[in-house]
């Protein structure tokens, strides 16, 4: 439990040289629910910044927690090893180990002691991490990874983005940072709050590429939005990024247009850069497709989106996340809201079906920590393998190209059918007045009303009545959203706190229930 630095990333990776199971617990879910994760977890010790220890004694539990260290200024609780010390104590092994030893072989060159602290030894299947899921769509569940899982997403995202030893990252989101570590990339910690990507000052993220000369970054679509208007809108561009990427929501198609513009150069001129230069011809922003219990699974670019797909999601197709990558499968089913005890017990849906999706690659993690029914509920077995269930529903098209259509849990249950989130998201999101929108139910299911909630863009704009009625004869003259009438407004959507960008639609179907009924 320690704020985003250098110390962090270090101490990670001291953890894992010492064997330990390190448990990441992502402070923007709020202080009840990581209180639960943690009861959950009961862990045999807490590295962490002063105010985490005071509030570990004072609540009387851990009990199990021997194990502590204070990281940071300030006075911690009873007789705390700090970081200080260790790095101290490390300093004087190394000084120790740096003798070098004849060898007993003419010539040789000698050989360094073993330090006091070697390496712990672990096989690809031994427990290297629980990371907690946000939370986003029900109670966090922490997610058991294995080393061999890790050392399989690093090959994964290296190999296919080829990212080089060498390059600079700026991780939008911290714990992206520590794939850096095991690629040879060096990290740029970025001047911001990792929990309000939405919020992020786009001129200290501007800086820090420039001043560091940045290769490749990583953000929410949340973050970019920041970024990207304040380029378009000062005519900056950053020639020294190869790639982008971005993560953790859909990103919208006007993202994906301003940091095209930007990575390649072509940002209009304004009064404050009236000369339009710089740029990569091949730099491009990437959407990475997964979830926290399964990553990678499919990729693809801004410019294939904006050439190919871009066109089809304003139709109401979904949004296209690509293809997947190397020794990943992906496969549809029908959707089913029951564990599946093996794969015999479900089929897979044909070419452009829409059902749930699932995955299998050597990444995906076998379990949720000490939750034996929702690792029943999300694994599928298949014979020595299994297949993980995203929670999502979408299809495959005829060139193998993976669309997402929305979350299993945000489907409309119509008298007239199911209406998927995401595709009539698309259609409604051509709106030019249209920041973001966000379909609901209201009712029993089977039975639900449709209500689309519209957040529109901060500036002075038609009024909500004359919107409301442009989104109407919109939604009627496509028939996935011909049944949609009801619109209602809201000055901000309540979304999920590790992105900035996934909805609380369960809030949101509240809201617009008292909506209606008032």
């Amino acid at each position: 439990m320690v704020r985003p630095s250098l110390e962090f990333i270090a101490l990670t990776f001291a953890l894992f040289k010492a064997g330990a199971v390190i448990v990441l617990i992502d402070p923007g879910m709020g202080r009840t629910n990581i209180f639960k994760c943690l009861e959950e977890v009961d862990p045999d010790g807490f590295v962490a910044i002063p105010v985490v220890h005071w509030i570990r004694m004072l609540s009387g539990k851990f009990a199990r927690a021997r194990l502590n260290v204070r990281v940071g200024r300030g006075w911690g609780p009873g007789c705390l090893a700090t970081y200080r010390s260790l790095l101290e104590l490390g300093g004087e092994s190394l000084a120790g180990s740096s003798t070098l030893t004849p060898s007993p072989s003419p010539g040789g060159r000698g050989e360094r002691e073993p330090s006091e602290f070697p390496i712990a030894r672990t096989q690809p299947t031994d427990s290297a991490a629980v990371i907690f899921t946000s939370g986003s769509t029900g109670p966090p569940k922490g997610v058991l990874y294995e080393h061999g899982m890790f050392n399989a997403q690093v090959d994964l995202l290296q190999q296919f983005y080829g990212i080089e030893p060498g390059e600079v990252d700026l991780p939008g989101f911290p714990l992206f940072g520590l794939f850096n570590a095991a690629m040879g990339v060096t990290t740029v910690i970025p001047d911001m709050d990792p929990t309000k990507p939405a919020q992020v000052d786009p001129l200290k993220i501007i800086e820090a590429i420039r001043d560091n000369g940045v290769t490749q970054a990583f953000g929410s679509p949340a973050l970019w939005n920041r970024v990207g208007s304040y380029c378009v809108e000062k005519g900056i561009v950053l020639p020294s990024l190869r790639r982008a990427l971005s993560a953790g929501g859909p990103v919208p198609i006007r993202v994906l247009e301003m940091m095209t513009q930007v990575l390649t150069g072509t940002v209009p001129a304004s009064e404050d850069s009236p000369r339009r230069h710089g740029g990569t011809e091949k730099a491009d922003l990437h959407t990475p497709y997964g979830a926290t219990e399964s990553l990678p699974v499919a990729s693809i670019s801004a410019r294939e989106v904006l050439a190919r797909t871009a066109a089809k999601t304003r139709r109401g197709a979904g949004t296209c996340v690509g293809r997947a990558f190397p020794g990943v499968d992906i496969r549809i089913i029908p959707v089913n809201d029951g564990p599946i005890a093996n794969i015999e017990q479900t089929r897979f849906l044909p070419v452009g079906e829409i059902g749930e999706i699932i995955v299998r690659s050597p990444s995906v993690t076998r379990e949720y920590f000490r939750r034996p029914e929702p690792t029943a509920a999300a694994k599928i077995p298949d014979g020595e393998t299994f297949w993980h269930r995203i929670g999502d529903v979408g299809y495959l098209d005829e060139e193998g190209l993976l669309w997402f259509c929305g979350r299993k849990a945000h489907i409309v249950h119509t008298a007239a059918g199911p209406l998927y989130s995401v595709c009539c998201e698309g259609i409604l999101d051509s709106h030019p007045q249209v920041f973001r929108s966000a379909l609901v139910g209201v009712g029993p299911r089977g039975q639900q009303k449709p209500i689309t909630v519209i957040e529109r863009f901060p500036i002075k704009g038609p009024s909500p009545a004359t919107i409301r009625a442009e989104l109407q004869s919109l939604a009627k003259s496509f028939p996935l959203t011909a049944g949609i009438d009801t619109f209602e407004f809201i000055d901000s959507m309540p979304v999920d706190t590790r992105h900035n960008v996934k909805i609380n639609r369960e809030a949101l179907s509240e809201w617009a229930a008292k909506k209606l009924s008032r």
